[in-house]
């Protein structure tokens, strides 16, 4: 994610609000360009056989992760206890003492998926209560990680090396922005065996989901991660929907047949707060 919504509140004159949101392409102007920080971290070694023990991050996931009837999975924060969280800073620690490129693709990925979700959940803790990370000032801009010594934001890790470095429309449907229109926290880390399959099942949730894709009335109702980064998709509407379509199941392949556009975007920024 980043802060272009709340940059939005100066633009214009445009208010922001459950009813009310700027054109798609305004909202666009906003994005940060996916550019890598620096070249090192495009790097990765195609023949490591490092594997990075992603328990601690499970373990948490199994506690406080719960799957909604809804098909929305959301996280007990409220119920996370000082040892819990204390693990969580740990794992984050232990994967900042990791040089990414000394990994190969497939698991330096899940690394860097699994450092941004986890990340995200510290960052709610460290503020909760809250009703969403948008209350947060500057969420995606504040220190978050290291990697080889830099210092990382959320938006430096999506923007400034996930989205440039594998060049994957699926990372958007991994990387949790612990509110309830993103896609799903995934119940299980990432893992460099099954990611691919990983990927395509978030997918899967995601698009055959109403909060990610769904068509009222006749008209295209989709999630604003497919406006927002439009590129990352395919780079026109019509682009869009031929990678939903990828992932549609047979209902909703049905109601899109003959759709070249999206009509209409939207997005919950509500927090994935489970009681």
């Amino acid at each position: 994610m980043s802060r272009l919504l709340l940059s939005l509140l100066a633009v214009g004159g445009v208010l922001l609000s459950q009813t009310l949101a700027a054109p798609m392409w305004i909202e666009r102007q906003f994005l940060r360009a996916a550019e890598l920080i620096a070249p090192v971290f495009g790097r990765h070694s195609p023949d490591s056989d490092v594997s990075i023990d992603h328990s601690s991050w499970n373990d948490f996931l199994a506690r406080h992760l719960v799957a909604g009837e809804d098909g929305v999975n959301r996280v007990r924060y409220g119920a996370v206890s000082k040892p819990d969280r204390a693990a969580l800073k740990a794992y984050v620690a232990k994967l900042e003492t990791i040089d990414p490129a000394t990994l190969d693709r497939a698991e330096q990925l899940a690394f860097w998926i699994n450092l941004y979700n986890a990340a995200t959940v510290l960052l709610i803790l460290d503020h909760y209560p809250i009703d969403s990370i948008r209350d947060i000032e500057d969420p995606w801009d504040r220190p978050a990680a290291t990697a080889r010594g830099v210092t990382l934001s959320l938006d430096d890790i999506e923007h400034g090396i996930i989205r440039p470095a594998f060049r994957d429309p699926r990372i958007h449907y991994a990387l949790n922005c612990a509110s309830i229109g993103c896609p799903n926290l995934a119940a299980k880390a990432y893992s460099s065996g099954d990611i691919d399959a990983q990927l395509d099942a978030a997918a899967r949730s995601y698009v055959n989901h109403p909060r990610g894709v769904e068509v009222i009335e006749g008209k295209v109702v989709a999630s604003k991660l497919y406006g927002w980064y439009r590129e990352d998709f395919g780079d026109s509407k019509a682009a869009v929907l031929d990678h939903i379509r990828l992932y549609a199941e047979p209902p909703l392949r049905t109601a899109l047949e003959g759709k070249r556009r999206i009509d209409k975007y939207r997005y919950d920024w509500s927090l994935n707060d489970a009681p």
